[in-house]
């Protein structure tokens, strides 16, 4: 049933999503914008071009789209160059299942961060293909990420698992015709439409095995 796997990286593979939500609250409010409640819940997933319009549109941030992206992402390589918050279990998670499948990486990260956090974890040779939402048209819960990283891998994505944690991120996966396993963040729970797409809802990724996959 089983083609490959095919990964999201953050909140799966590092804990960047916190760093994230400090990254670009503390800069909208430094900007004069407006931090919303469900700002943050509403970033997830999103390509960098559609979250910096976000951010510069309706957030009331006074900085252009193109501005905001390369504030944001450059303060965000220097909190990566003090360190990557691997996530517990991930790394070794990886591996094993590349053992058995060919694994690919569909990531809403920059591309710049994506090899940042890859180099750090060493996980940079592991993955077939990587890809990022700034490559796609749409950023997720479009599916476009997820059915360009099952292209490249020549798999049929109904022969792919997934690995989300964000709502939006199992939307996309969902909406690519792929099996889901949810692995959600303490801190930003599933929607509950996102919860009945996934197929396997885990509470650590550590829970993720060979036997995980080939049962769904």
């Amino acid at each position: 049933m089983t083609d490959a796997v095919v990964f999201d990286l953050d909140g799966v593979i590092v804990d960047s999503e916190p760093v994230w939500e400090e990254v670009r609250r503390a800069y909208v409010a430094d900007r004069g914008g407006r931090w919303l409640p469900d700002t943050q819940r509403r970033l997830m997933g999103m390509s960098t071009g559609e979250w910096s319009t976000y951010l510069s549109t309706e957030l009331g941030v006074d900085r252009s789209p193109e501005q905001v992206a390369t504030e944001v992402v450059d303060e965000m390589a220097r909190r990566y160059a003090r360190g990557v918050p691997v996530i517990d279990d991930s790394v070794a998670v990886v591996r094993r299942l590349a053992g058995r499948w060919p694994l690919g990486l569909a990531s809403s990260s920059p591309t710049r961060l994506i090899a940042a956090a890859l180099a750090a974890t060493g996980l940079t040779d592991v993955f077939r293909f990587t890809l990022s939402t700034e490559e796609t048209a749409r950023g997720k819960p479009a599916p476009d990420v997820y059915l360009a990283v099952a292209g490249r891998l020549g798999v049929d994505p109904a022969r792919c698992v997934a690995v989300e944690d964000s709502s939006n991120g199992v939307r996309s996966a969902a909406a690519a015709g792929m099996r889901v396993v949810a692995v959600p963040h303490g801190g930003y729970p599933l929607d509950p439409d996102a919860e009945r797409l996934a197929t396997r809802v885990l509470s650590a990724v550590g829970e993720l095995t060979d036997a995980v996959v080939e049962a769904i």
